[in-house]
């Protein structure tokens, strides 16, 4: 089995809810942008029985440059991270 396309989803997502293709990908755009916002603005947006998007900071820190091999210093920044929930980490594992 193929990995799945925003069509696909799309397409699967329209066939099982009973809406228009269209419905559902306004659906999903607005999705996205609220769990933008959100994750923007409170540092975390959960997907009930998915996972949460959850902003972090990380702390800056010696790395090393793979093609000369010299220690460089890398600098703090916020990053974003996907945490899995149990139950969807249960359900397919």
């Amino acid at each position: 089995m193929s990995k799945m396309t925003k069509s696909a989803v799309l397409n699967a997502l329209a066939e099982k809810t009973l809406l228009k293709r269209k419905e559902v990908a306004g659906f999903m755009d607005a999705l996205v942008e609220l769990a933008y916002k959100q994750v923007k603005t409170n540092g975390v947006f959960p997907i009930h029985g998915i996972g949460k998007l959850v902003k972090v900071n990380r702390k800056a820190r010696m790395g090393r440059n793979p093609a000369t091999g010299e220690t460089i210093k890398i600098p703090a920044k916020t990053v974003v991270k996907f945490r899995v929930a149990k139950a969807a980490k249960e359900a397919v594992l």
